[in-house]
């Protein structure tokens, strides 16, 4: 059920700032150990996705304490909160994702995470293993940040989304179900921004490409059948374990030498084989669960209508058969050619013109794109790796590190496009 809570909704001042710049500079400023506590709360208390109780509990107790409208139960747990001028204009969103991931953190923090769970059957860690917990303290240090400038033109929605890593098998969430409750409505949102901090990226950095910049996202399923024998003896039975290897061969040979990588990235990747009981026994069946990324519309056409024709007919002809269902998780996360050019000086005030950097798309996928697919939108990443460090570790892994000192940078970018996006 979706719960409103309403309290006299403070005003800032943006385009028609009653404070100076030097007054916000020194709130960001002292806001910064806030910042940082607030992470390591919600990074030593993580929770996967459609699962975010407690987390989302914080975040609304802390934006209902700052007055503002505050909406809770969006997509299941997301938490939507409005901060409205004292005259109109244009409407703009802020949004961070909240989920953590079935990760076993292998850190030593001293606010390390040792929750545990069950997940897809298996018993497993749970880590903000991409830095969802930065995003979440980041914008409730922005919305802290902003309530205390109360004179401006325009409506500033700031929306923490559950299950950006994608809801559990048979459940809606994320973006999607955001977007089906109505999110980017009432106040209809013109333009909507969102970061991702990055472990690769030094501290003090802000990376960004205009149009597709992260991939679309498939999930598949390939489901394999074929005859159970002894072990012994494999030719009196057909094996799914022989066939699952062949399709993984097969659907590399898609990426290597079908598709035109000159033009775009594209990756096709099983991440999961499960199959058999026991090392004397082919067994009847074997399942494979893996994900396609690509960043141009054409190639993915083909890459999935050549899986689609590829997978049975490698199992056919080996004996067996297989069945694969394909899944879309995100679109392109497209960045507005426009709003890019016309929001760029904000970063570049907010980190310094040579800190701003340009980069090549990532075949990483983020359902931020669906919100981009209603409104224009603007997506960039934010600097985590400490100065100084040349081995760091992937996100999605047990050993994910960032440097808390980039967050305040975070706090700064959100806040200056605000202040320039209401401005013009």
């Amino acid at each position: 059920m979706i719960k409103t809570y309403t309290s006299l909704c403070l005003c800032m001042c943006i385009g028609y700032l009653s404070f100076s710049q030097s007054d916000i500079d020194t709130d960001i400023q002292n806001i910064e150990s806030k910042v940082i506590e607030w992470r390591r709360d919600f990074h030593e208390h993580p929770e996967l996705s459609n699962r975010e109780f407690n987390t989302s509990e914080k975040i609304a107790k802390h934006l209902k304490s700052l007055g503002m409208k505050v909406t809770t139960g969006v997509a299941k747990t997301g938490v939507v909160a409005i901060l409205e001028g004292t005259k109109p204009g244009k409407v703009i969103a802020l949004r961070a994702d909240i989920d953590a991931l079935p990760v076993t953190e292998r850190n030593d923090l001293p606010f390390k995470s040792t929750v545990t769970t069950t997940f897809l059957g298996e018993e497993t860690g749970v880590m903000h293993a991409c830095g969802h917990d930065t995003h979440i303290a980041i914008l409730m240090g922005v919305a802290e940040v902003l309530s205390k400038h109360n004179d401006f033109a325009g409506t500033v929605k700031f929306i923490f989304q559950p299950a950006e890593e994608g809801p559990p098998p048979g459940e809606e969430g994320g973006a999607k179900l955001m977007i089906k409750e109505g999110v980017l409505e009432n106040p209809k949102v013109d333009a909507i921004f969102g970061l991702h901090i990055n472990s690769g990226t030094p501290v003090g950095t802000i990376r960004y490409k205009p149009g597709g910049t992260m991939a679309a996202v498939e999930r598949f399923v390939i489901d394999v059948k074929g005859k159970q024998t002894h072990g012994s003896a494999p030719w009196s039975g057909v094996d799914p374990i022989l066939i699952s290897a062949k399709i993984v061969d097969g659907l590399q040979t898609i990426i290597s030498r079908e598709a035109p990588l000159v033009d775009e990235a594209a990756v096709i990747t099983v991440g999961k084989i499960t199959s058999g009981v026991r090392f004397n026994i082919i067994p009847e069946t074997a399942q494979m669960i893996g994900t396609v990324r690509t960043l141009d519309p054409a190639m993915r056409t083909l890459i999935l209508k050549r899986m689609q024709e590829m997978v049975p007919a490698i199992a056919n002809a080996y004996g067996g058969e297989a069945s694969i269902e394909i899944e879309n998780f995100t679109s392109i996360t497209y960045n507005d050619e426009e709003l890019v050019t016309q929001m760029l000086p904000s970063l570049e005030k907010a980190a310094g013109k040579d800190h701003v950097e340009l980069v090549k798309a990532t075949t990483g996928g983020e359902d931020f794109s669906f919100f981009q697919e209603k409104v224009p939108g603007f997506y960039f990443f934010l600097g985590g790796k400490p100065i100084n460090t040349t081995v760091v570790a992937p996100h999605h892994t047990p050993d994910f590190y960032i440097d808390e000192s980039g967050l305040i940078l975070g706090v700064k970018a959100f806040t200056q496009i605000v202040n320039d996006y209401l401005a013009q």
